[in-house]
């Protein structure tokens, strides 16, 4: 007892182990790793002195097992309870005997899905937590509540006005199926825009009353650090207040661009506003190629707006190119218009009003320059990410310079270890609702709870809510042609008109879906394109077919339901090598 004691005292961090046991082995490889010199003994090596240390141990600590650890002098325990130490970041501050107990285990900057997702999980695992979210408000005054973007501003609101364009167009077929008298039916954009905000209010309500469950602290204040520990949150009333946390995670999204021409802030609105409009925005220009301003103008055309998309290069970058242009055609035969190859240079008020008349100036790619009168303008030129302005890089959490992103390993820790990212503000991450709870979710389990798993950021599915919605797992055509060459690659396709479609004899060949395998991989399934309705139910469910590897045998060995939009993938057997037409003549 005398002897352990004495090198409990002597040695700052000591260890004992046995040398076979591959627990001992993992717990001096962290050591090791994380640079914390140690002392350990090998008691299977102190024959028969080593049997009598561990006798010694298991009256002093009630641990019978090895490896036993203290940290100057305190008693950590076995391999389990060191791995937790290590991956709360706190292992190597209490090996220096620097460690203090500080407010919180964890702080979650950012209150979006992403920061709640991973903030409630860590407070399930016994964790202390709190969560420090605030709105900036948009130029034109546009704030929120708790739940961030998807929630306020992004896929919730966006999905209720696309779910009432698409209303609208049944209702333009229903007199094939039977209806009669609907000619009448006409939008009422201020209706449609109360219910969706009361519906987000409840929604702000229900993330507030579950971290009040979880017992989450919530702090709406603007969060800034002061050290890679301590954070200053200021209200809006100007309160300023200091916490301290052993982690942090930073989980503030981002925010739509404005370009830098003369008037684009002062007249311009961007998503952040449009979805909190009071009053009908009438006739719109959209400015961007982005999912986000196809989507909106998509819905905005559905309630009979006019409605122009100003596209300075290609739709849709970074999806399939193929799809972007058959979304675009296809708005474009339903009324929207596009000006292609041009960009902004300035916005003037011609009239004020709700809406008001904006003159817009514009240049085309041929040098000349054009003007039109909108009622709105909004822009969807991209968004940058939420970190310029929080302390990041006086910390020294490095930023990519490109993009503004936290630069992360697999494991979403940034460059100072205690501080990790999540959701839009990581760099190389899909910027999607579900992948960032997922995220969110994970980390916590990995810093808190017995669980090692990366997040998985392969084979993520998603959807584009166009009026024809767009599903995609996997490859673009075009990115894998030149990653692994044309002779590679084996594209099946063909076009289908829902049954739905037929008795109002709309959209006769433009939905369409494809499968492009891997000639190498035995034709593995590596990119899955839809475009026709219900594009988000069909995509998820194939979704895990992909992320279970299947192959297009596979595919094909599956039976359709019929009839519905889903099957064609199981029927699919027309490549485009083979140069055979897929449209359709009949059903």
């Amino acid at each position: 007892m005398e002897k352990v004691q004495a090198l409990i005292r002597k040695n700052a961090v000591m260890v004992f182990s046995k040398s076979y046991c591959k627990f001992c082995n993992k717990v001096k490889d962290i050591f090791r790793t994380e640079k914390i010199d140690f002392h350990s003994i090998e008691l299977d090596l102190m024959c028969p002195e080593g049997a009598v240390i561990q006798d010694a141990l298991a009256k002093l600590t009630k641990q019978t097992t090895v490896p036993n650890v203290f940290l100057h002098g305190e008693h950590v325990g076995g391999c389990d309870a060191t791995v937790k130490l290590f991956r709360d970041g706190t292992l190597a501050e209490r090996a220096l005997g620097t460690y203090r107990k500080r407010d919180f285990d964890l702080v979650v900057i950012g209150g979006g899905s992403g920061g709640l997702a991973a903030a409630k999980e860590a407070a399930s695992l016994g964790r202390k937590v709190a969560v420090c979210d605030f709105v900036t408000p948009s130029p034109r005054g546009t704030k929120w509540g708790l739940g961030g973007t998807c929630v306020n501003v992004g896929c919730i609101p966006k999905k209720l006005m696309h779910k009432s364009a698409l209303l609208g167009a049944d209702i333009k077929d229903s007199n094939h199926f039977g209806w009669e008298k609907v000619e009448r039916a006409k939008h009422n954009w201020e209706k449609m825009a109360y219910e969706v905000k009361s519906h987000i209010l409840s929604l702000n309500f229900g993330y507030r009353s579950d971290l009040m469950l979880k017992k989450v602290q919530y702090y709406n204040a603007y969060a800034t650090f002061l050290d890679k520990h301590k954070l200053k949150l200021v209200d809006k009333n100007e309160n300023v207040i200091e916490i301290t946390s052993d982690n942090i995670i930073v989980a503030v999204g981002g925010r739509p661009n404005y370009p830098d021409i003369p008037g684009a802030r002062e007249y311009g609105i961007t998503s952040d506003d449009l979805f909190y409009l009071q009053n009908c925005p009438g006739k719109t220009l959209i400015v961007g190629a982005s999912y986000v301003a196809l989507e909106c103008a998509g819905f905005l055309a559905g309630f009979g707006l006019d409605v122009t998309v100003m596209v300075r290069s290609i739709l849709l970058r970074g999806f399939d190119q193929q799809m972007a242009y058959m979304i675009g055609a296809h708005m474009e035969s339903h009324g929207v218009k596009f000006l292609k190859n041009t960009i902004p240079l300035r916005i003037t008020e011609k009239s004020p009003g709700s809406p008001g008349e904006l003159a817009v100036a514009y240049k085309m790619c041929d040098g000349k320059v054009k003007e039109q009168q909108f009622n709105t303008v909004m822009f969807a030129t991209g968004r940058s990410p939420c970190t310029s302005n929080i302390g990041l890089e006086e910390i020294g959490v490095e930023l990519n310079k490109r993009n503004g992103k936290i630069a992360v390993d697999d494991y979403e820790r940034s460059s100072v270890k205690n501080i990790f990212a999540i959701g839009d503000v990581r760099d190389r991450t899909p910027e999607l609702t579900p992948v960032a709870i997922q995220a969110g979710r994970l980390l916590a389990k990995r810093l808190y709870g017995q669980h090692d798993e990366p997040m998985d950021y392969k084979m993520v599915p998603t959807t584009v809510f166009t009026p024809l919605e767009y599903g995609c797992v996997g490859y673009s055509e075009e990115d894998l042609i030149a990653l692994f060459g044309p002779e590679d690659i084996e594209v099946y396709h063909t076009h289908f008109q829902p049954l739905e479609f037929t008795l109002p004899e709309r959209d006769k060949n433009k939905c369409y879906g494809k499968l492009i395998c891997l000639k190498s991989a035995g034709e593995k399934v590596v990119g899955f394109h839809i475009l026709g309705p219900n594009a988000g139910e069909i995509t998820q469910g194939f979704a895990l077919a992909m992320k279970l590897n299947a192959k297009k045998s596979d595919f094909d060995d599956l039976v359709g339901i019929h009839p519905t939009c889903a099957e064609i993938f199981t029927t699919m057997l027309i490549s485009k090598a083979s140069g055979i037409s897929v449209e359709k003549s009949s059903c």
